[in-house]
């Protein structure tokens, strides 16, 4: 094992993380173990003897997906950064991988250094919805489920009162532990490839279960149950009981996370839909 002293300058190591979150009990640490955060957690100290603690940049719910999960940890020790890609990796259980690893330089104590969390200015989950007749079980987990035909044209009419600052307690969980329910939205897309609709959905931040909640009203007036102006009615009315039911996780992927290019974090060419 290596020597560390306290003199040993502590340095932060920035993580790029993808998983299926279908086996696992969300990310955040919970008793039973059972998911991402305690997993990688784990995986960190078989790799490097010592226990490391971990910030990400977006806790996802059970069964919710992840392109590019980012992570930081602090530590002493010294490892090249592709060693702490390939050496974690061979800890972790194959439907959660380590993509890229970067060393930023500086004092993580400093107040405006890099945190995974407080750092993003934007995250972007894509919600992938098979629309189909008849479930596929190649899709299963990983895909949402909607029998009757969706008319995208529709949806992407109704997302426009929707961007900018909004007060999006219609669209929260009561559950959610949020301060406030006002976040800016950035841009929502909506595209239509082949049997699937997916759902592109871009804001500094979000509720607990906001892009599900979205997702469900949005069918609503996919399949023509409500007018596309609906949905700038509900945001109005800060009514959670007035929207539709929130839709299943299987579907929904944390794609990316947005951080200012000073950082240089590597993009990853992999963080894409599967299938696509």
């Amino acid at each position: 094992m290596q020597n560390i002293t306290t003199a040993t300058p502590c340095k932060r190591i920035v993580l790029g993380l993808q998983y299926d979150g279908t086996a696992w009990h969300g990310y955040q640490k919970q008793e039973d173990g059972q998911t991402v955060q305690d997993q990688l957690e784990n995986a960190l100290e078989q790799f490097a003897r010592v226990r490391l603690a971990t910030t990400c940049a977006g806790r996802t719910d059970t069964g919710v997906h992840a392109l590019e999960q980012v992570v930081h940890f602090d530590t002493q020790l010294n490892r090249d950064v592709h060693s702490w890609v390939r050496g974690v990796n061979a800890f972790l259980p194959k439907s959660i991988a380590v993509r890229w690893a970067k060393e930023l330089a500086g004092d993580p104590t400093v107040n405006d250094f890099f945190h995974a969390r407080f750092s993003a200015r934007a995250r972007t989950y894509h919600y992938v919805l098979y629309n189909n007749a008849t479930r596929s079980p190649l899709v299963e987990g990983r895909a949402g489920f909607f029998f009757r035909p969706l008319d995208v044209a529709l949806m992407r009419q109704a997302v426009q009162p929707l961007l900018g600052w909004h007060d999006f307690t219609a669209f929260r969980a009561a559950q959610c532990q949020a301060k406030s329910p006002v976040k800016l939205m950035h841009d929502i897309r909506i595209e239509r490839r082949g049997d699937c609709v997916i759902f592109t959905i871009t804001a500094n931040a979000f509720l607990h279960h906001m892009v599900r909640n979205l997702v469900g009203s949005l069918v609503y007036i996919g399949t023509g149950r409500e007018k596309p102006e609906w949905l700038g009615h509900l945001l109005e009315s800060k009514d959670r009981h007035a929207a539709a039911p929130t839709f299943m996780p299987d579907g929904l992927y944390l794609a990316q996370i947005d951080y200012d290019p000073k950082w240089a974090l590597p993009q990853d060419s992999s963080s894409a839909l599967p299938w696509f």
